[in-house]
């Protein structure tokens, strides 16, 4: 065995890192009165980690959900998404480490209703590092892997919500992110809608994706592996 590989498969050879880690994360927004929404947090989210964050409106969800997106800075501790410190990366290695490595799903959908589904799930790639060659394949292949290739050509306007969520889960996981990060994802859904996203998060699970779902549905949570509550700023595995 080589210097290298004994390096990189021998026993001593180091963990991977977590894919997602807050350590003693803060978010506190200034007053009159100062708002602390989020309270020396610690989460440690692995590879193949299903993970569900629930709590009540008001409870530090958004500013949570913000922080682990990297759509917003923490004012105290540090985020870690694959072992890279975040808090004091510029916005444009911010803004990149995010393309690559999240997919998000929104309980709002936020398709562009002028443009096809194709279309939607194609504009995840530009910005994710899909090769250009690889784009139009890889958009039709999650299309499919949702289970809409007979919708590909359909505007959203004219798609059920469930469907329309779907959708969303496609663009989500296009370019293959290290993690899918949703929220409420079953909000604006049907029962019967809710269920078949729930369950082709199950599939997506199943074929390895990591995924953290935030929710204030305990139906929903309970269908991850792990179940974190937050409660006035402050988290707690259950």
């Amino acid at each position: 065995m080589s210097l290298l590989e004994e390096i990189f498969t021998g026993p001593e050879a180091a963990p991977p890192h977590p894919v997602l880690e807050l350590r003693g994360v803060e978010r506190t927004f200034p007053g009159p009165p100062e708002v602390h929404a989020l309270k020396a947090a610690d989460l440690r989210v692995d590879r193949g980690d299903y993970v569900s964050i629930v709590g009540p409106s008001g409870s530090g969800k958004s500013t949570l959900l913000h922080l682990l997106g990297l759509l917003d800075r923490p004012t105290g501790g540090e985020y870690l998404v694959d072992g890279i410190p975040t808090v004091g990366a510029s916005e444009n290695d911010r803004a990149t480490l995010r393309g690559e490595s999240i997919g998000f799903v929104f309980q709002a959908f936020h398709l562009l209703d002028r443009r096809t589904v194709l279309d939607n799930v194609l504009l995840a790639t530009l910005y994710s590092g899909v090769p250009r060659h690889e784009r139009r394949d890889r958009a039709l292949a999650a299309i499919d892997r949702v289970g809409l290739s007979h919708r590909v050509d359909f505007h959203p306007g004219v798609l059920s919500g469930g469907e329309r969520q779907r959708v969303a889960v496609a663009r989500a996981v296009v370019a293959d992110p290290r993690v899918l990060l949703a929220d409420e994802p079953t909000g604006n859904l049907d029962s019967v809608s809710s269920s078949a996203v729930l369950e082709l998060f199950d599939e997506l699970h199943g074929e390895g994706l990591t995924l953290v779902v935030i929710t204030h549905d305990m139906a929903v949570a309970d269908r991850a592996q792990r179940r974190v509550r937050i409660t006035d700023g402050r988290l707690v595995e259950l």
